[in-house]
């Protein structure tokens, strides 16, 4: 089955109050994990690569290793591009064969972002490709993202922000960041604002980055072999599932993914000291994965049975 845009998956979240994850790739196994989740799950997926996945493993490894994953299943997926940082990037995947590309000029002045913005989507609409945009910054830490403090996005500069920039999909501040270190005290959401933002652009769809729970059992089992992840803390999955019953029709989901594959490394090289084929501890690691998002899919995006 070819790739597909969120299109058709977001009109059906917003209509039912589900999301669709957005699912960081790095390699094979991970990209192996979350299909065999999404077959089991019958539910879409988005597949993103960020630019630290693309220097890591390179475009056309990754584009190849798509294809391979497409020829075995019928599931509605699509490739996407995780904060694009300019054009040129996001003119390279698109004729790569990307078929969705964000664009993130969060960090620019209101009307940069919305130049920027509307140039990636001039190009992308041209050629079929869906564009997210951000508006608002995030805070933490995660490949090229390196944000100190959270802006909240406005809501009335949200709603002229989409009019003008012709995005197709808008992530926002509300509360979550970017890697494992999200809270130090208790975790909150902004839901008067994601509600004010619905109201503003009804039927749009709305993107959560840096939305990882960060599951202290893996945490806990890394730190048990020999990980140091101390005060590792994200958002809880009950509100991640409240937001996916609004407006909120994509949550991108890293951290956890990487936790359940270190953490399963590390405790099977510990106690497996003599084996060395990466095959015997990266099975049970792509075990962890197809777990990780198959739980992911059923209890907080809501997304099972849904194709």
């Amino acid at each position: 089955m070819p790739l597909t845009t969120p299109r058709e998956m977001f009109a059906r979240a917003y209509a039912e109050g589900f999301a669709v994850g957005g699912f960081n790739v790095n390699n094979m196994e991970i990209i192996q994990g979350i299909m065999e989740a999404g077959k089991a799950e019958k539910s879409p997926l988005i597949l993103q690569v960020s630019a630290g996945a693309r220097r890591y493993a390179g475009q056309p490894y990754i584009i190849k290793l798509m294809e391979a994953a497409l020829e075995e299943t019928d599931l509605p997926v699509c490739l996407h591009l995780d904060h694009g940082q300019d054009f040129a990037i996001c003119k390279e995947v698109i004729d790569g064969g990307f078929s969705s590309v964000m664009i993130d000029g969060s960090h620019l002045p209101f009307e940069e972002n919305i130049a920027l913005t509307k140039q990636v989507a001039d190009y992308a609409h041209d050629r079929g490709v869906w564009v997210e945009a951000e508006l608002g910054q995030l805070a933490g830490v995660e490949d090229d993202v390196d944000v100190e403090h959270s802006v909240y996005t406005d809501p009335d500069q949200a709603a002229e922000f989409v009019q003008r920039s012709g995005c197709d999909s808008l992530a926002i501040a509300i509360g979550t960041s970017h890697g494992a270190y999200k809270f130090t005290g208790e975790a909150k959401l902004d839901f008067d604002r994601l509600e004010k933002i619905a109201r503003l652009l009804p039927g749009f769809p709305i993107v959560l980055h840096g939305a990882s729970s960060v599951p202290q059992e893996f945490v806990n089992m890394a730190n048990q072999y020999g990980a140091q992840i101390g005060g590792a803390k994200g958002v809880p999955e009950e509100l991640l599932r409240r937001a996916a019953a609004s407006a909120v029709c994509k949550i991108n989901i890293d951290t956890d993914i990487r936790l359940a594959m270190t953490a399963t490394i590390r405790k099977y090289l510990t106690e497996n000291p003599s084996h060395f084929d990466p095959r015997q501890y990266l099975t049970p690691a792509r075990t962890a994965v197809r777990d990780m998002v198959a739980h992911k899919i059923r209890n907080v995006l809501g997304s099972s049975n849904k194709i």
